[in-house]
């Protein structure tokens, strides 16, 4: 009896421990969800890294995103923020909009809660602008007007694919974040669909390292704290497999490496 009691006290024991682990954020450890940088921006998606941060894998099913996601939250200066995911080495989140009391420059804390075991906080920088355009592998999420993505036929499995087309009127949809401002405001955590809300600064967009005209940059209206930008692909853009698109944006411009296919 004494043997089989020990037993379990050790086996509760242990289960108390697994389930009070105590979370830890990587030092710098938050960046752009969409291209890995370490600068962040308000309502902008945001991964943050770091050990025992979740004892699962959860996503979010609902709009507007829970602040709290199997016993999971997450914390910037001290206002919680909206979870889309949740899994033991990455949360991805919205950086709330009211991150600064002031501004959109400067640092903030991150901290980490799971079964209500806080991690040590860590510190981010955020700016006003930190554009990223979403991304699978190198090929831009860039949708045409016949909702396909704007790579080579083909070349991402399961998704239907085709290039861009040079002056189709429908133009062209790219998926980012970290644009900074809109009017109207935004809401943490909610997406856009009860208002068309366009970004205060409007970016510029690079399609080959030649300007497309920008028809509306401002939030999706159906993803939470994600940016869309319609543009039309002008004349005389350089065509191929893999045409460099960037976002240039309050002194960043996105990287090169991200591309779409374009077609005459």
């Amino acid at each position: 009896m004494k043997t089989f009691l020990g037993t379990v006290m050790l086996l509760a024991t242990a289960a108390v421990a697994a389930y009070a682990q105590t979370p830890a954020v990587s030092a710098g450890g938050v960046s752009n969800a969409a291209n890995g940088l370490g600068t962040v921006t308000p309502g902008s998606l945001v991964s943050i890294y770091g050990s025992e941060l979740a004892g699962g894998l959860a996503q979010a099913d609902t709009i507007p995103l829970a602040t709290t996601m199997s016993n999971v939250s997450v914390t910037f200066n001290g206002v919680p923020a909206p979870l889309l995911f949740v899994s033991g080495g990455q949360i991805n989140a919205q950086l709330p909009w009211n991150v600064l009391s002031s501004g959109t420059v400067g640092t903030a804390t991150v901290v980490v809660t799971r079964n209500n075991q806080a991690s040590a906080p860590q510190s981010l920088q955020v700016g006003p602008f930190s554009p990223g355009i979403f991304a699978i592998g190198n090929i831009a999420v860039a949708i045409n007007s016949d909702g396909s993505i704007a790579a080579p036929a083909g070349s991402i499995p399961g998704i239907a694919t085709q290039p861009a087309k040079i002056g189709d009127p429908g133009g062209l949809v790219i998926l980012c974040t970290g644009l900074g401002a809109v009017d109207p405001p935004a809401v943490d955590g909610a997406d856009s669909l009860d208002a068309l809300r366009t970004a205060t600064t409007t970016p510029t967009v690079l399609i080959g390292g030649k300007a497309a005209t920008v028809v509306f940059a401002g939030m999706s209206p159906q993803f939470v704290g994600v940016n869309q930008i319609n543009v039309a692909v002008p004349t005389g853009t350089a065509t191929g497999d893999a045409v460099s698109l960037q976002i240039s944006l309050g002194g960043v411009t996105t990287t090169a490496t991200v591309t779409i296919a374009v077609s005459q």
